[in-house]
């Protein structure tokens, strides 16, 4: 019972210094106004793979481009010859994300990966304030994808017969709990749900585990700012799969990325190095199969512009 007892303490102690901390950010206390949200949680939409509770402002237009090239390790493929990835582009994505209001995004992109186009819709319903009335941001994110490629691609090592339009789509539905817990340190939870319409019923040998429509997963991210315009970004997912578990025929691994974002007058550029090929939750989430142990780690770069499309 004193175990549980310090413990609470503990927390109570951690989190009253994190709202001392956060009410620094702007002077005083007394200087705060009732309820007062907390701005800047992150600095863009994304961590690197992962989305963030940031939205984008109302009536403007962000353009991105995220590219992502190959491996780096020569035993992942990569090495000298390869130029450390730089010859090979495992994914590259371009992206439209408007606006509707300052707490709602839509947006659509296209990957080059299984030549994909997606849809999005994020919603910041709940925003964290200084007084911490309200101790979290919370946003709902949807994504849904059409693969458009060709269908013996789509089928390939299948014996299926039957082809439906069905079988391309694929959605993932996340929520995103995040904190600012001072002016440095910010984190953040993703519970995600991933379905997929097709899936070609493979088999792990090691456990009889069939390869499942439903794929349930948790993400985290966190951006720890170490300089004016510098700040180091990771995140990490992990999805709960037995076909993904120790498959000896197709090995899995989370995908986990690293990387820093360095501010430039009004933009924001994120480098990074990550062993996930895909860009969208739809692709990484369940099929990374690079390890950073061996080398399969790929340098990717983001490039975004805003434009103001109304008053």
């Amino acid at each position: 019972m004193k175990h549980y007892f310090s413990v609470l303490l503990s927390c109570l102690g951690f989190c009253s210094f994190a709202q001392q901390d956060l009410l620094s950010m702007i002077g005083s206390a007394d200087s705060v106004k009732p309820h007062e949200k907390v701005f800047a949680t992150f600095k863009t939409t994304k961590v690197i793979s992962a989305q963030s509770t940031e939205t984008v402002k109302k009536h403007c237009l962000d353009f991105r481009i995220t590219h992502r090239f190959g491996n780096i390790g020569a035993e992942s493929g990569g090495g000298v010859h390869e130029l450390y990835g730089w010859d090979n582009i495992s994914d590259v994505r371009i992206s439209f994300d408007y606006g509707i209001t300052d707490k709602i995004t839509v947006g659509v992109g296209r990957s080059k990966m299984d030549e994909n186009l997606d849809g999005m819709f994020k919603w910041r319903f709940l925003e964290q304030t200084m007084d911490n009335h309200i101790p979290v941001s919370v946003a709902f994110y949807e994504d849904a994808v059409l693969t458009p490629m060709l269908t013996s691609s789509l089928y390939a090592g299948t014996t299926d017969s039957v082809y439906k339009f069905s079988d391309r789509l694929s959605y993932v539905s996340q929520l995103i709990i995040a904190r600012k817990f001072n002016r440095s340190f910010s984190f953040e939870l993703l519970p995600t749900y991933q379905h997929r319409n097709f899936v070609k019923g493979l088999v792990n040998p090691s456990n009889n585990a069939l390869d499942q429509n439903d794929v349930f997963a948790i993400g985290a991210g966190m951006r720890l700012k170490v300089g004016k315009r510098m700040a180091i970004l990771v995140d990490y997912f992990h999805a709960f799969s037995d076909y993904r578990t120790g498959n000896p025929v197709t090995p899995y691994y989370d995908p986990l990325a690293v990387g820093f974002e360095i501010e430039t007058g009004g933009h924001v550029f994120h480098l990074d190095f990550t062993n996930a090929s895909g860009i969208i939750e739809n692709n990484f989430l369940t099929n990374t199969t690079d390890s950073w142990l061996k080398g399969g780690f790929k340098f990717g770069f983001n490039i975004s512009r805003v434009f103001v499309l109304g008053k």
